[in-house]
């Protein structure tokens, strides 16, 4: 019996030391594994003091590493838990605006070297070095194809060999970015190839006709990238007919491109048609497209984020709500036991919204000069909003500006009216027309003035 119990204890104990050896040996050879960097320069270098990285998935991006731009200079350490992908390096702010995408494969170092005259070059990274040549030497053939036709060529030896160094240059890159990440990205961007008998306008026709041919919008590398949200951007907004359009007749294409996106989106993970329709709702506000916008808000947008990220929706109806052409939301107050609202004044040229406070300092220098020099324009109301914690101060203050229609909005910040028009500051200003209409949102008192002299 006590034999058997030992041999038993001896036999766990072989068990066991077996167990830690192969953790410990797992353990060695993870930490063996080569740790991987993203490095190089930023120029000039006394503009740029940190630069973070973030791994692309579809519709969101994922924090990885950061680290400091010293003289220039950086190094950043890839942790080696993180999966390949498209990385999106962040080195200012707004973070929509400054940044760059490298291809990491979890595999290899990249050095590069970026500034703000020629964006990112490489010296490092099959990766990214064939993703920059490809993609330079793609632009560069293209244009030779747009060149003939622009000259009005006839000469179709010329076109077809063109067309043959298009061929050949896709079949290189795709024989050599086998087994790469890039090797996604290179495939889907192969360009039509026009026929030799084509004119031009068959070549834009056809070309976007053929636009998704080599588009894989359900593969998760082309997801997780800026690519494949740019590629589809530039198919809703730059591919439209060759010929002179009206304001009207260009919505009405850009319009018919999105129902066309969204015929091919169809089995797309929602997530990323969120991401993708948000993108594009963005650009087309960017450019005063209001009215594209909306149609992609009203016929796309709101039903999918509904689902996935009602944040959207709340960003969305604000930014509608208080956009330049829209009708300013109402306000009400008292005036001598009547009730006044906005909608209903009448008689001015422009009615100017200011939201102040009697706390602010800013408030109490803009305001009473504000109120001298537009007292005796009876073309200009004004109506201040004053955000307060109480009425004291605010009626001490409000009434040395007579000529002023006040309102008294008690909560500060988490008043109604402060989060009706999304006011974080004061003072805020909003210029109105007659009509109520928003027309200008000026920084100061100063900019009041300057925008109501130049804008009768």
């Amino acid at each position: 019996m006590d034999l058997h119990r030992n041999f038993g204890i001896i036999f766990e104990d072989i068990l066991t030391m077996k167990k830690v050896l192969f953790i410990c040996f797992s353990f060695l050879t993870i930490s063996l594994q080569s740790q991987h960097s993203i490095s190089g320069t930023f120029t000039p270098a006394d503009q740029y003091t940190w630069v973070i990285a973030y791994r692309l998935n579809p519709g969101s991006q994922v924090y990885i590493a950061d680290t400091a731009i010293e003289k220039g200079s950086f190094s950043l350490n890839i942790p080696q838990h993180a999966a390949p992908g498209t990385y999106r390096l962040v080195y200012a702010i707004p973070q929509e605006e400054f940044y760059f995408d490298v291809i990491y494969n979890g595999k290899e170092d990249i050095a590069l070297s970026f500034n703000e005259t020629d964006g990112v070059s490489y010296s490092a990274s099959k990766e990214n070095l064939l993703f920059s040549s490809y993609f330079n030497e793609s632009a560069a053939l293209e244009q030779n194809i747009i060149d003939f036709y622009i000259k009005g060529s006839t000469n179709t030896d010329k076109l077809q060999v063109i067309t043959n160094s298009i061929k050949e240059h896709q079949t290189n890159y795709l024989e050599e970015s086998k087994n790469l990440l890039v090797h996604h990205f290179i495939k889907a961007n192969a360009s039509y190839i026009p026929d030799w008998k084509e004119t031009v306008y068959e070549y834009v026709q056809h070309k976007k006709q053929n636009y998704f041919n080599a588009l894989e919008l359900n593969n998760p590398i082309l997801q997780a990238s800026g690519y494949l949200t740019n590629k589809l951007a530039n198919y809703v907004f730059t591919a439209l007919p060759l010929k002179s359009m009206s304001d009207a007749e260009t919505t009405k294409e850009i319009k018919a491109n999105i129902d066309t996106l969204d015929n091919k989106l169809q089995g797309v993970d929602d997530v990323y048609k969120t991401y993708l329709y948000h993108s594009l709702w963005s650009q087309a506000t960017e450019a005063n497209q209001n009215t594209v916008a909306d149609y992609i808000y009203g016929n796309y947008l709101k039903e999918l984020a509904q689902v996935s990220n009602q944040e959207i929706i709340t960003s969305i109806e604000l930014y509608n709500r208080l956009r330049l052409g829209a009708i300013a939301p109402d306000l009400q107050w008292t005036k001598k036991g009547t009730k006044q609202t906005l909608k209903d004044l009448k008689g001015a040229e422009n009615y100017i919204l200011v939201f102040w406070s009697s706390t602010c300092s800013h408030c109490l220098r803009e305001l009473p000069a504000l109120h001298t020099e537009l007292r005796d324009n009876a073309d200009i109301k004004v109506i201040a909003v004053g955000l307060e914690d109480d009425a004291a101060s605010w009626s001490r203050e409000s009434i040395k500006m007579k000529q002023f229609e006040h309102v008294l909005a008690l909560g500060k910040w988490e008043s109604g009216y402060a989060k009706l028009y999304d006011v974080h500051k004061t003072p805020t200003y909003m210029i109105l027309d007659k009509d109520k209409h928003i027309i200008a949102k000026p920084e100061d008192d100063k900019g009041v003035i300057e925008f109501l002299r130049n804008h009768p």
